[in-house]
């Protein structure tokens, strides 16, 4: 037997077989399917279609292929001549671009990104067209929704901004009035005292006057603090409460415990008076709805945000205002709360009463300077 050379061990791995770039570019296609991709002939009829355009438009390939593509949008749009707009402008230009509704297969809508690109050969010769679709939807009811929150805040603010204004003019002009006419009505009854002993009725009638102007300043000040809690700009947001919550035990004899630990903070006045109609509607809830004996406030601050929780022992919420927040004023709250970027929690426990805890980041509601620093 013969030796035999060997050379050394060849370990190069196999070079890859070739695809054709046309394959891997299909192959790129159909591992897409959050995009509808697919290919129009030059008249605009549909010559490929890719598994992201079966999952967003709801045809078959076998449904769609050699159907012209305005079959994909609204009457509206076809009647004004949009598809051929799209194809015109993509010819022209190289490339179009535009958003707005398109139709599924079921006649259904969503909204959609569409990006049209013309195709053409080494000669420049039109071969069709590269349609790429992406649906919006979700995004735009996320951005109506963020335009509609931000203009119930406007609406809100301007809202508040009024009421103000229509407080301090009820404050400064008829209640400086009325305390004016108090007064007087005083110095009448000093001076007529000693000859209202011999007029009994003119003296009892000198009283009910007195007893009405009261009772007319009392309203008054329900009336100012319920559009507008000036307490709050005199003397700030705690005492606004201790007044608002003492002033509803009296009225309904509800009993109303109101702690609050903000230390050395000092909130904004729109903050305080968001947090102060917060309360009052939450109470006003109570005395309408609850039933209850018993209401407990609690406003701190910790871990980096304004905390208010409001708990009373009454029925809970009624079925129909568990199905429409509107009944009970909570739509009120959440748009005040959301106005401050916090956070809404109800917790409804039929028969025991509900429970609100708020949260809200303590950099939206502090006033400049106002951490305690």
């Amino acid at each position: 037997m013969s030796d035999q050379a060997t050379g050394p061990l060849d370990t190069t791995p196999p070079p890859p077989p070739h695809v054709p770039a046309d394959e891997n570019f299909r192959l790129l296609i159909e591992a897409v399917d959050d995009y509808a991709i697919f290919m129009l002939d030059p008249a605009g009829n549909v010559a490929s279609w890719n598994p992201g355009a079966r999952k967003m438009k709801g045809y078959e390939a076998a449904e769609i292929l050699g159907r012209h593509f305005s079959v994909f949008h609204t009457p509206d749009d076809v009647n004004a001549g949009q598809p051929g707009r799209e194809l015109a402008g993509a010819a022209a230009h190289g490339r179009y671009e535009s958003e707005g509704w398109r139709v599924r297969k079921d006649g259904s809508k969503f909204w959609a990104n569409v990006i049209v690109t013309a195709i053409r050969d080494d000669q420049g010769t039109l071969r069709g067209f590269a349609k790429v679709t992406q649906d919006l939807t979700e995004r735009r009811r996320l951005a109506e929704l963020e335009q509609i929150r931000r203009f119930s805040s406007h609406i809100q603010a301007a809202r508040e901004e009024e009421q103000a204004r229509i407080a301090r003019e009820l404050h400064d002009e008829l209640g400086q009035q009325l305390t004016a006419l108090k007064m007087a009505l005083a110095e009448l009854h000093g001076a007529l005292e000693a000859r209202l002993a011999d007029l009994p009725q003119a003296a009892a009638g000198m009283q009910d006057m007195h007893r009405l102007i009261d009772v007319s300043v009392a309203s008054l000040r329900r009336i100012v603090a319920g559009l507008h809690p000036i307490a709050i700009e005199t003397l700030g947001l705690v005492p606004a409460l201790d007044w608002l919550t003492e002033d509803f035990s009296r009225r309904y004899g509800i009993s109303v415990e109101f702690q609050a630990a903000l230390g050395d903070l000092t909130l904004s006045d729109a903050a305080a008076a968001t947090l102060f109609h917060i309360v009052q509607e939450a109470l006003t809830n109570v005395a309408r709805h609850a039933r209850a004996s018993r209401v407990s406030i609690d406003l701190s601050a910790r871990d980096g945000a304004c905390l208010l929780r409001i708990e009373d022992d009454g029925q809970g919420m009624r079925s129909d205002a568990r199905a429409n927040t509107r009944s009970f004023g909570l739509m009120g709250m959440r748009e005040r709360v959301d106005r401050l970027d916090g956070r809404l929690v109800i917790d409804d426990m039929p028969g025991r009463g509900v429970h609100i805890a708020i949260a809200i980041p303590l950099m939206s509601v502090l006033a400049p300077g106002g951490d305690g620093r």
